[in-house]
């Protein structure tokens, strides 16, 4: 089991209803912590839902959702943006 952070931003934190969270997990990868988040149901299963648009960042730099997740990890998930 890996022990990490999580972090909401955006409109996902605000479907979900907190902007951090940590969080003790066997996922191998960036793929299978969002599946488990999916699984709990409720605001997160809406928030994370596949086929939304939503990115992930791992140890603060974008990152594919195949990347593995380590012990002490920081993973933020937020919604794609734009600017002009």
């Amino acid at each position: 089991m890996n022990t990490i952070q999580l972090r909401y931003f955006a409109s996902i934190r605000e479907a979900i209803g907190t902007g951090a969270e940590r969080l003790s997990t066997a996922a191998p990868t960036l793929a299978a912590l969002r599946d488990e988040l999916i699984a709990r149901g409720g605001a997160h299963a809406q928030a994370l839902a596949r086929g939304k648009a939503v990115r992930v960042s791992l140890n603060q730099s974008m990152a594919d959702e195949s990347a593995a997740l380590a012990d002490g990890a920081e993973v933020a998930f937020f919604p794609p943006v734009t600017g002009g």
